[in-house]
């Protein structure tokens, strides 16, 4: 007879059938307990132990000694390699069977010398399927090995995880052997724990909860764990309830796999390569099992170091890409940071990434896929757009410390005005595990119901790898379309944003950056790798454009694009959101400034070569080539080598983008045109520098008393303060130490008095005046600093050095202006932005700390200061004080973080009117991009030449290069008028707003630019920007060497021409119109005559 229906009560019904799938309680007795059946231990464990990381066919030559489980091994970061010897029972035919296997660090299994899974207690894949169901006529015996990383999944922290790696940190195998693998117990552990979320997630005022927990209570009756032939009346209640419909109206989850994979965090870039192989060799097992399952994955970077380190893994991943299941995104190098990269970085990132992407996979990725990185620049929506890229998506702004977020699908629009449809998965991660409850907080989280009925759920372990497991998809399939529950589908980022752009007539629109709320002290942290980046953007610049001109001078010159690429590849790698941002252990950061004297010492070498191609055949004496990198004429002093050391210091004039002769020694001190520096120091120790456009006063302790700009007379420090005033605050953050400066910690400012009598004069006068003086910070941390003011420089320098040895301490420099202004303008890629000066908004003071690149500017009508650096990124404007970020010391991951001596410079500008009118933009340039002096190896030009000239200050041509595809063609980036003397391979303009702008995106009125260059019978490539506003830009190309004619064609980020056409070229003269904030590329075809 059938037991009488009893009475439930929610809890203990809840908690019995939690007890029947636990891994902890009544494992004698539950279901959980029957999962695997019978075992065996391994026929025979060896083990070899290196501190190399060493390829599979070295490894397995080596020296295998006896081992067994319990063994101790490491220290952290080196490798165990264990051989692993199976003899399957004869008993176990028609059955499953698995390896299982537990240990500490990452395992990977390799079976007929390839690999086939990762095996990680953190990621929940301690076994591997030997055999689905062991046949008559299979193997019983067979040796595998199992590459044992020392370390975890996130790294080897001292106590927690984000504190530096423990060195001496051992391992242990605490489990292999041979065993049984109940698949039927499995699945009914699967639904019983869905079951269990359902009753949980919807709580016990909703029907279908009681439902849930009815049909799980009433399965376990029916369920006897010792007997097998119970399980299928189980299984069939379970059936019953997921096959249960809901109505047309369901939210859409599009379950997507996914490993977020850090390129290099906790760990070196060295262990990334493996963390790649033994996350995605898992996924393929999973696409091989599951032909509905679809896995996305991100960073080419990661992709070319499989198909260099795993050529056959590589292979697999291409074959499962043609079925549609292994889905490439983002179209990036790596998932870069995106604040401090440089906008020309930024392309470059896409450039390398799609195509290789293209390359390897047949397509180039049409979503941008960044989910952990620390901000996002307002200039990517029109990158991304002009790359191929309409579609974003994100969840990292979920972690913001005090606003939420206003939406999870919308239109987000860039400083030019591109749009692109961005979505953040409203469960807020990218590493769900296919629970009930992510699925219910997707639902209940999403901030656009009712614009949207579509969410994406991302699934798998990330950070350090892992990936998906059997598990999660089995969650997901069985979760599929229930009533109750929203409806999942195995989907992918193609079907996801279809649907997203299908019902997007509701969404709203996001203008401008998107700003993280948290982690604003990566904008300073590893001051050294900050250095690093920003210069070698800068030598990159250079060697691109010095090789496009010498290829136009000389038939001989081979461009060297291959190496360059190589050198781009390695300064976007350390672009990574946790390298450039020195979230990283000490391991880390020193590969990375291993990457950029790598840059700097190559780049160096090709800038000679390429100065020497400019020279040949030309008449003059040996000597020197001052060479002008941005596309203005500049005149500047320059200190020139002499002889035996010494240098001596020149006022030199040299064309935009071009070259000069340096100065003889009979000509090196002409009187120059303006007014001379003058330096007095006064009685009491005070030193004046005046050279005629500004005036400064230093007190005797190096501080910044008055600057005045002299036309007007207007004093620029505000009344009763003192600027270049360094000040020391604490700084200890809530938890992420290298990532968190806090808004409390302006609560504990301290100016750093100097003493008097410090300050000395330095350069006495004439082409440059100078003072410099000592500063102890700290008892532990001093300060030395030269103010430089030079002839004609409308600007005064702080070249500085610092010797930093601190904990927890954050390190400003301060300028209170006599200016009023509700808001400030700071630099960022391709143009700038503004924001507030005050605290009115939860929105205004949680950006206490912000990012900028080589400027920011404090303007009222008529009158401003800017605040230029040579390496710096964070900043802020509080009321009238303008404060530079130069150095923290925190303590995780990398406890050396910032210790030692670090070298800057820093430099103040005055100015009338705008920024845009008084040329800040072109001041930052020419700070960052200082003159070269190369040496000439034969006679050096005894005339000065020019490549290009632009007609518009409005205007910056960015980049020339070689464009892809190499001979013939220049690609050109920039903005406004280009006109060209020698030819050119790829231009990049950027447009800053006109002068006559007063807004953050510039007036319309029309504005002209002219760029003049050479030509070969290569192609080159031009890139302009503008920043100041609407505008007209005209390009001159007086061609110099031999050519037949040239074509100027409009092209993509991506060098991929217009197909409208070529541009029309008179008069020597290229005519282009931009508006604010455009960036525009062109193509320049130079083509040999017909013979």
């Amino acid at each position: 007879m059938a037991a009488a229906p009893a009475l439930k009560h929610w809890r203990t019904t809840l908690e019995r059938v939690e007890k029947f799938v636990s891994p902890l309680y009544f494992t004698d007795c539950n279901l959980r307990g029957r999962l695997f059946g019978d075992s065996c231990p391994v026929a025979e464990l060896s083990s070899f132990l290196t501190p190399e990381r060493l390829p599979y066919q070295e490894a397995v030559q080596q020296d295998f000694r006896p081992a067994q489980v319990g063994d101790s091994f490491g220290p952290t970061w080196w490798t165990c390699w264990f051989r692993v010897e199976l003899t399957i029972p004869e008993a176990w035919v028609g059955q499953e069977v698995h390896l299982r296997w537990e240990s500490d660090g990452e395992g990977l299994v390799w079976r007929d010398g390839e690999p086939v899974q990762g095996l990680t207690k953190e990621g929940e894949k301690t076994s591997y399927i030997l055999t689905d169901k062991l046949g008559e006529k299979d193997p019983r015996s067979l040796t595998l090995y199992v590459e044992v990383a020392c370390n975890g999944l996130l790294g080897a922290g001292k106590g927690s995880m984000i504190a530096a790696p423990d060195p001496e940190k051992m391992f242990q195998v605490s489990r292999a052997e041979l065993a049984v693998f109940h698949r039927d117990v499995y699945k009914l552990l699967v639904d019983l724990e869905l079951l269990l979320g359902i009753a949980k997630g919807l709580g016990e005022d909703n029907q279908r909860s009681f439902q849930a927990l009815y049909t799980a209570n009433q399965m376990v009756n029916v369920c006897d764990p010792a007997q097998p032939e119970t399980f299928p009346v189980a299984q069939a209640l379970a059936s019953k309830f997921f096959g249960q419909r809901w109505g047309e109206s369901q939210h859409t989850i599009h379950a997507m796999g996914h490993c977020h994979i850090d390129t290099a965090w906790l760990w070196p870039f060295k262990e990334t390569v493996r963390k790649c192989a033994r996350s995605w060799v898992t996924v393929v097992q999973l696409m091989e099992r599951n032909p509905e399952f679809i896995f996305a994955c991100s960073q080419a970077q990661q992709l070319e170091w499989v198909r260099s380190h795993y050529p056959g893994l590589h292979a697999r991943l291409q074959e499962f890409a043609c079925r549609g299941q292994f889905v490439p995104v983002g179209g990036t190098w790596v998932e870069m940071d995106g604040n401090l990269p440089s906008g020309e970085s930024m392309v470059r990132q896409f450039l390398q990434g799609q195509n290789f992407f293209c390359q390897e996979f047949g397509k180039m990725c049409s979503e941008f896929w960044l989910p952990d990185t620390f901000g996002y620049s307002a200039q990517l929506p029109q990158i991304m757009r002009s790359c191929g890229i309409k579609r974003f998506l994100t969840q990292k702004l979920s972690w913001n410390l005090v606003n939420s977020f206003p939406h999870h699908t919308f239109f987000w629009e860039g400083l030019d005005g591109s749009q692109v449809l961005a979505h953040f998965p409203p469960g807020d991660s990218y590493g769900m595990q296919g629970s009930v409850e992510e699925v219910l907080k997707t639902v209940a989280k999403n901030r656009d119901k009712g614009r949207t009925n579509h969410s994406a759920f991302l699934f798998g372990f990330g950070d350090g790898g892992g990936g998906p497991t059997q598990t999660m998809v089995d969650r997901l399939k069985r979760l599929c379309n229930t009533d109750g529950l929203p409806r999942v589908q195995l989907s992918s980022p193609e079907r996801l944003f279809s649907a997203l752009e299908g019902h997007s007539g509701q969404l709203c629109t996001w203008v401008g950056e998107l700003f993280l709320e948290l982690h604003n002290g990566t904008y300073t942290t590893h001051a050294q790798i900050k250095k690093g980046n920003r210069e070698c953007e800068r030598i990159l610049h250079d060697v691109e454009l010095l090789s496009s001109l010498a290829l136009a001078r000389s038939t001989q010159f081979l461009y060297p694009a291959a190496l360059l690429q190589d050198l781009w590849r390695l300064l976007l790698l350390n672009q990574f959101h946790d390298v450039v941002t020195g979230s990283c252990i000490q391991l880390v950061a020193e590969e990375a400034m291993c990457h950029y004297e790598d840059i700097r010492s190559h780049g160096n070498t090709l800038l000679s070569a390429a100065a020497a191609a400019l020279c040949a055949g030309e008449p003059g004496p040996e000597g020197l080539l001052i060479v002008n990198t941005l596309p203005w004429k500049r005149t500047e002093v320059l200190a020139l080598p002499r002889p035996g050391g010494a240098h001596c210091l020149a006022l030199v004039t040299v064309p935009g983008m071009g070259y000069a002769p340096a100065p003889t020694p009979t000509s090196l001190q002409p009187l120059p045109p303006q007014q001379p520096v003058f330096v007095v120091q006064e009685t009491d120790g005070s030193v004046t520098l005046d050279n005629g456009i500004i005036r400064v006063r230093l007190d005797p302790t190096g501080r910044l008393t008055s600057l005045v700009l002299v036309a007007s007379g207007r004093e620029a420090i505000a009344e009763g303060t003192v600027g270049n005033q360094f000040v020391l605050f604490d700084d200890v953050p809530l938890y992420w130490d290298a990532w968190d400066v806090m808004d409390y910690h302006l609560e504990t400012r301290k100016p750093v008095l100097g003493q008097a009598g410090t300050l000395a004069v330095g350069t006495e006068g004439g082409v440059r005046g100078s003072a410099w003086f000592l500063l102890q910070i700290s008892p532990n941390s001093r300060l030395s600093q030269e103010v430089v003011l030079d002839v004609g420089c409308p600007y005064v320098r702080f070249h500085t050095e610092v010797h930093w040895h601190e904990a927890h301490k954050f390190l400003k420099v301060e300028f209170p202006a006599r200016v009023r202004s509700p808001q400030a303008t700071y630099e960022v890629q391709f143009g700038h932005l503004q924001r507030p000066t005050h605290y009115n908004t939860s929105w205004d003071w949680a950006r206490f700390e912000v990012w900028a690149h080589r400027w920011m500017d404090l303007s009222e009508h008529g009158f401003g200061l800017a605040l230029l650096n040579d390496c710096k990124y964070g900043a802020s404007v509080r009321g009238n004080v303008l404060s530079l970020s130069l150095l923290r010391a925190p303590k995780s991951p990398d406890a050396t973080v910032d210790m030692g001596r670090h070298e800057f410079t820093y430099a103040l500008m005055p100015h009338k009117g705008s920024f845009q009118d008084a040329g800040v933009i072109p001041a930052a340039y020419s700070l960052n991009f200082p003159l070269l002096a190369l040496p000439a190896p034969g006679p050096a030009p005894a005339a000065a030449w020019s490549a290009f000239s632009v007609s518009s200050p409005a205007v910056v041509l960015e980049t020339v290069k070689q464009a892809r595809g190499g001979m013939g063609r220049w690609r050109v980036r920039g903005g406004a008028w280009c006109r060209p003397h020698p030819p050119l391979t790829s231009l990049r303009r950027r447009r800053p707003a006109p002068r006559a702008a007063r807004s953050c995106c510039g007036s319309t009125r029309p504005t002209a630019v002219t760029a003049t260059a050479g030509c070969t019978r290569r192609c080159r490539f031009k890139r302009l920007s503008c920043e100041l506003g609407r505008g007209v830009a005209v390009g001159v190309l007086p061609l110099q060497g031999p050519h037949g004619h040239l074509l100027f064609c409009s092209c993509d980020l991506l060098e991929r021409r217009d197909p409208t056409g070529p541009l029309l070229l008179r008069d020597n003269r290229l005519k282009l119109t931009f508006a604010p904030f455009q960036v525009q590329s062109l193509l320049l075809l130079l083509q040999p005559p017909p013979n």
